[in-house]
């Protein structure tokens, strides 16, 4: 680096930085502050100039997970280094870089030379976006339907992989234009026919096509703003969340939520969004905090649609890796998104050109009571006495909302007295429709690969799977995965009256492969549990925490070589089980966009490497195979599934006596 940005970069470091922060970090966890951000836009443009600088992904470069460790169980939490990870392109190349705060460095700088790229930023979205609109084709295909150039709204797409041999500047997007004229559903008017292809780092349009003309679907019908909507007589009165002593839980500085029993951190991230970290709960009888949950976050939204023709079949999106969960991720309204007892952290992100940007309220807290009960029992069996005793279910929700195009995915942490964690995603927003010649049912004689939700308004099928990435650390963070197979057998030796029976058969995984699951594929019921095999209780049951699916666990339907599942080849399993390793953070690989499925979960697994009683993580997928319905027209009620993490003799009683 030369002399004089050496010399800018101290003063800016000690005038700025020091000036303006404490040199103590809350938690060596805590995102990156607005501050830290700037920093980190003032090494790298310094170290590269006078070369153009594109950031796509700015995060924390997490402290070694020992350090951390270390860090939480002493008394005097001194402050641990401070590092980003920055995915850069600089001169049409994909730059990997790690940042050191505290010496105001670059510590290394990796050139990715292989399949994928970063994720797309909003900037250029938005300028490929707005390409069409000047573009002479297409404003004569705009007047060849007879539609209002001001009325036509475009946006891109990613373009996935299909087997071709691109070169390593090809980064590109696919624009699709919608048509507003009476509505602000712009899903719901997709003008059909016409395949734009943009350049992303040359941003131009590099090819274009308009095949065939379709009726764009009518507008009336459409709006979801509710000022046309005639009331239902039947409509709630509305409902007021009322703590009129305050919260019981307490957010601090850090982001570090204390509620009852639990203790745990919350940060958000431009990728995964919503994270949470050292979830432990405190044990009254040892008189101690135990961990449960290292760390836990959304590695990757896997959406396929499953339509063929020409302007349709590229659509095999993953969310996380290709737009960012969290940079996605929308401001939350008090009363609306969240009740109004609710907490809110922001969030901090870096824009293309390397401008710190603030995402307000985009995390809600709150304690819910619905009228839900906890447990109960009313005895009858005593003469002359009738005991009733009942605790209703107060939980702590943490909540984000990311809005990833057409799709609003509702994300909750939800945090139970009983030591139990349960994880939601509701899924609303609007449908992505193709546009039709058929106006009802009757006409339909070809695959259309949807449903006729309204006139000329095909409700596309596709997929959408949930990839968690779950560190668990069930009192500490050598653990076991163990597979608790519920058989059946036959009686013998007319021993009994019976029949049959089912018995328990327990199965402790040794390598990855041991722990692969697909649920549903196998008859009988199966019980997953993630184990300490170091410690027991009282009685000797070895403690755990056990994964509990919500609903269905669906299983991808696309075969093996089909070029959208070899690049979500983790789907293929619900289960995953690998040893930690810090550097597998994303379950679709790194670098997402135009992947080929070589980086990913399922390509780290391949190793087969050792996990009995080791530090694991915990992969599970969940999903939905939609088939929409005519109830979804013009937008989506929200449709909710997940799983919960329920302790497994973890503690000697019920911990909510």
């Amino acid at each position: 680096m030369p002399l004089f940005f050496k010399i800018s970069l101290f003063f800016f470091y000690f005038f700025f930085v020091i000036s303006s922060s404490p040199l103590e970090y809350n938690h060596p966890l805590e995102s990156l502050a607005l501050f830290e951000l700037t920093q980190v836009t003032n090494i790298v443009k310094n170290s590269y100039f006078p070369l153009n600088v594109t950031f796509h992904y700015v995060g924390l470069n997490e402290p070694n997970k020992q350090l951390v460790l270390s860090w939480l169980s002493s008394t005097h939490h001194p402050a641990l280094p401070r590092e980003a990870i920055v995915i850069t392109r600089i001169d049409q190349k994909t730059h990997e870089i790690i940042v050191d705060l505290s010496s105001v460095s670059i510590l290394s700088d990796k050139i990715y030379n292989g399949h994928g790229y970063p994720m797309l930023t909003l900037q250029e979205q938005t300028a490929a976006d707005e390409l069409p609109l000047s573009y002479p084709p297409f404003i004569s295909s705009i007047k060849k339907r007879r539609l209002k150039l001001k009325e036509v709204v475009c946006q891109g797409f990613a373009v996935g992989w299909y087997g071709e041999k691109r070169k390593s500047t090809n980064r590109m997007v696919k624009v699709m234009c919608y048509y507003l004229d009476g509505t602000v559903n712009l899903y719901m008017r997709p003008i059909e026919g016409i395949t734009i292809t943009v350049l992303l780092d040359q941003m131009t349009i590099a090819s274009y096509i308009d095949r065939l003309i379709v009726p764009v679907p009518k507008a009336n019908g459409t709006d979801y703003m509710g000022s046309k909507r005639r009331r239902s007589s039947h409509e709630s009165n509305s409902i007021k969340i009322v703590q009129p002593d305050g919260p019981s839980f307490t957010l601090d500085n850090g982001n570090t939520v204390w509620w009852g029993d639990w203790k745990f951190h919350v940060a958000y991230d431009m990728r995964a969004g919503m994270i949470i970290s050292l979830a432990s709960i405190f044990d009254a009888e040892k008189e101690e905090f135990r961990s449960v949950m290292y760390r836990g976050f959304v590695s990757e939204v896997f959406v396929p649609y499953i339509d063929l023709t020409e302007e349709w079949y590229y659509r095999t999106y993953f969310d996380a890796g290709e737009y960012g969960f969290g940079l996605c991720a929308v401001e939350l309204e008090a009363s609306k998104d969240c009740p109004e007892n609710a907490k809110f952290i922001d969030g901090y992100f870096i824009s293309q050109d390397g401008t710190p940007g603030k995402m307000p309220n985009v995390i809600c807290i709150f304690e819910r009571y619905a009228g839900d009960i906890m447990w109960r029992h009313t005895e009858l069996a005593i003469p002359g006495k009738v005991i009733r005793k009942v605790r209703p279910e107060v939980s702590l929700v943490v909540r984000m909302v990311s809005t990833v195009g057409n799709y609003d995915y509702i994300t909750d942490y939800e945090f139970k007295q009983s030591g139990t964690i349960k994880v939601t995603v509701g899924l609303t927003g609007l449908l992505e429709v193709r546009g039709s010649i058929y106006t009802h049912n009757d006409q339909i004689k070809e695959e259309v690969y949807g449903t006729l939700i309204a006139e000329n308004t095909l409700g596309a099928y596709h997929d959408h799977f949930f990839t968690y990435h779950l560190d668990l650390d069930i009192d500490g963070h050598e653990n076991s995965f163990v597979k608790n197979n519920l058989k059946t057998r036959r009686v013998v030796n007319k021993s009994s009256p019976r029949k049959s029976y089912w018995a328990v058969v327990s199965e402790t995984a040794e390598t990855e492969s041991d722990a692969r699951i697909q649920l549903g594929s196998s008859r009988g019921a199966l019980e997953m549990v993630v184990v300490n095999p170091n410690k027991k209780t009282e009685v000797g049951n070895e403690i755990g925490y056990c994964l509990i699916p919500g609903g269905s666990a669906t299983n991808p339907l696309l075969s093996d070589d089909d070029y959208p599942q070899i690049r979500g080849g983790f789907t293929k399993y619900n289960v995953w089980v690998t040893p930690y390793n810090k550097s597998e953070k994303w379950a679709g690989g790194l670098y997402t966009d135009q992947s080929h499925g070589d980086d990913t979960l399922a390509m780290w697994s391949l190793r087969d490497r050792e996990i009995k009683n080791k530090d694991i993580v915990l992969w599970y997928t969940f999903g939905v195979h939609h088939v929409p319905k005519q109830e979804d027209f013009p937008i989506m009620p929200t449709l909710s599934t997940g799983f919960e993490l329920k302790p497994t003799n973890f503690f000697q009683h019920n911990p909510v006596l």
